[in-house]
């Protein structure tokens, strides 16, 4: 175990490499955390205080590695954020099969193994936190926006979000879900801009630091447990 501040809290984000990801890790180190950062594109970092391990979430061998690295560097994990997500917008039968097993691969299994395996470490601490990144498409889908296997696979992470922090509320562990809406991050191309704007009740769209301040705010809220956190602009509210 490297050297380490006596007592750091350790943070683990996946699809950390950019966009979101990137703004959560950066949120996390200035809270004084030490960050493990995963995701399929992401480099070696300059910053002692985070390591990165390079590996799509949707194998299981990454969660693996990314946890026990984590604690080999650290030493403990105090908090998982489940960011990595795909969105495929498709007529639902136009799906293939390819593209269900693409979504539920990093949406949903991605999600699963990793937490399985932080969860012990929390256990052991008597103390943790789980945030999970879903989408607000889940609770006010867009007819313009298909969205089918989003909502199967976010929906199922935000039910589980609740089933956790039940589950793991007496023990220390809270579970909490930030459901975005229109962000401007890679996955939305600038074309698509005023499109998405003109579909968000307060006229614009979401900054990733919009959702990176949502997480923070999860993490400080230690009363605060099996919430799903619209920051969506009124999305979830209606139009």
């Amino acid at each position: 175990m490297s050297s380490t501040v006596q007592g750091q809290k350790v943070a683990v984000v996946t699809g950390a490499s950019q966009g979101i990801g990137a703004g959560i890790v950066a949120a996390y180190r200035e809270l004084g955390y030490g960050v493990v950062a995963t995701s399929r594109g992401i480099g070696p970092s300059d910053d002692p205080g985070v390591l990165t391990v390079q590996g799509d979430i949707a194998d299981p061998r990454t969660a693996e590695r990314v946890v026990a690295e984590g604690v080999e560097r650290f030493g403990r994990v105090d908090t998982l954020v489940n960011n990595a997500g795909v969105f495929v917008a498709k007529p639902f039968t136009d799906y293939a099969e390819e593209d269900f097993t693409h979504v539920v691969a990093v949406n949903l299994a991605g999600f699963f193994r990793i937490t399985q395996l932080v969860i012990p470490h929390m256990l052991a601490a008597g103390a943790g936190h789980i945030v999970n990144v879903t989408t607000s498409l889940v609770d006010h889908p867009h007819s313009g926006i298909p969205s089918v296997l989003a909502s199967l696979t976010k929906g199922g992470l935000q039910a589980a979000t609740k089933s956790l922090a039940i589950e793991y509320a007496a023990r220390g562990i809270r579970a909490n879900a930030v459901s975005p809406g229109f962000v401007k991050t890679p996955l939305n191309p600038e074309a698509t801009h005023a499109t998405l704007a003109s579909m968000t009740p307060v006229g614009r769209m979401g900054e990733a630091g919009d959702i990176v301040e949502a997480v923070v705010f999860l993490e400080n809220a230690s009363f605060v447990t099996g919430e799903i956190l619209h920051v969506d602009g009124g999305q979830s509210a209606g139009h």
